[in-house]
């Protein structure tokens, strides 16, 4: 089902898209744009000089030093960046301005298209507590838990006796498994509630936190779903993303291996109502955390396209990426739910520069040999390459294996 031909393509399609990433995601971005014949200017920092994507862009400009909050989060550099390069539309990808609803806003007002949902809905979905209202107005089941931000001690008190213990506290602007602490008493429930509020503070600029119920041993599974901004709203199944460690994804597969058919039709459709509960266009993921007793509970939504979103595409045989362009471009959907059709298994794992002897720390340093391996059924999205120097700037991760 994917090209699908479509007669008015050329005539709406970008001719020059900015990718304000990098690493493996701006290669992804960077192909995908080729193949639709769009041209490509991809931004750099002076860490990133020598890398790999940058050797496939049409245009590269170096936006600023190795720090990402004066490079990739510059958003007055990227803005600028996209001027001189005069295109027409900027793909965040996901991380550093992703899902930056200002950046977003910026974008509109300069009159360049940003590839993913509107400033609005970012803001919307953005914030959990808000995220959760929109999911109880749309009859998608929610975690038990706080009816808004929890401020002070005594509300803490009075919401976890309500909610019942193991209690887990979230920020509400949180994302990455930051601003999260569980807790199984009162002295651990303040206590963590003064490090989740730093936390976020120090990572989102906003330490709003609330609770839910801690379901213990639950699967996170997540569904993709896209979106034309014009009611159209389709999901391409689930993926499990149960595996992590330390709050961070790991291992993600599709489908997931413990949903039943009626569970799956049930999730699926309950992320189709929220994306057009909050109006929501282009791609996106609804989390939702599967209990043990079969219920499942929404959790966040996440307003850009997701490091794991490769699975899902070896599974439906949609380019995920080429279709944000197209949405974007305003196009309307091109397909529809019966034209989805799941077929197979696939299992991504994330490879990360790190140390387990000392705790799993990020390990920068060069790469002497790099040899992906291949063949049927095997795809590698990596940014790597024998002599690379991976920077001690950015994420870990340094390759997705499929």
């Amino acid at each position: 089902i994917w090209p699908a031909s479509v007669p008015d393509q050329d005539a709406l399609m970008f001719r020059r898209v900015l990718v304000a990433n990098r690493g493996e995601i701006a290669q992804r971005i960077i192909r995908a744009c080729r193949e639709l014949n769009v041209e490509t200017v991809a931004v750099y920092s002076e860490a990133d000089a020598d890398a790999l994507y940058l050797r496939q862009a049409d245009e590269t400009i170096c936006i600023g030093p190795a720090a990402g909050a004066k490079s990739y989060l510059d958003i007055p550099a990227v803005i600028s960046a996209a001027e001189i390069a005069d295109v027409e539309a900027i793909h965040p990808g996901y991380g550093f301005l992703a899902e930056n609803d200002h950046f977003a806003e910026v974008c509109r007002s300069c009159q360049i298209e940003f590839i993913g949902p509107s400033a609005e809905t970012i803001a919307m979905v953005g914030n959990k507590a808000r995220a959760r209202e929109i999911a109880m107005g749309a009859k998608v089941p929610v975690v038990p838990g706080s009816d808004g931000p929890v401020t002070s001690e005594e509300q803490a008190k009075e919401e976890a006796r309500k909610i019942g213990y193991p209690v887990m506290i979230k920020a509400a602007s949180g994302g990455g498994g930051r601003g999260m602490r569980v807790a199984h008493n009162e002295p651990s429930l303040l206590s963590g509630m003064r490090s989740a509020q730093a936390e976020a503070a120090a990572a989102f600029g906003d330490d709003t936190v609330y609770f839910e119920k801690f379901i213990e041993s639950g699967r996170h599974v997540e569904v993709q779903i896209l979106a034309d901004g014009n009611g159209e709203v389709l999901h391409l199944g689930e993926r499990d993303c149960s595996v992590q460690r330390r709050h961070q994804k790991l291992i993600e597969e599709s489908p997931s291996p413990t949903l039943t058919p009626k569970q799956r039709k049930g999730m699926c459709a309950a992320a189709v109502r929220l994306a057009k509960a909050s109006n929501y266009k282009n791609a996106g993921t609804v989390e939702f955390i599967l209990d043990q007793d079969g219920s499942f509970y929404f959790i966040e939504v996440n307003a850009r396209i997701q490091v794991e979103h490769t699975v899902t595409e070896l599974v439906t045989g949609v380019d995920l990426i080429a279709a944000q362009l197209r949405i974007a471009s305003g196009e309307s959907l091109w397909i529809k739910q019966r034209d989805i059709r799941n077929q197979g298994h696939a299992i991504e794992c994330r490879i990360n520069a790190e140390n387990p002897a000392k705790g799993f720390m990020p390990s920068p340093g060069r790469v002497v040999a790099f040899v992906p391996p291949g063949g049927p059924g095997v795809r590698v999205d990596s940014h790597c390459y024998s002599g690379y120097s991976i920077p001690p700037n950015y994420d870990s991760m340094i390759a997705k294996l499929l």
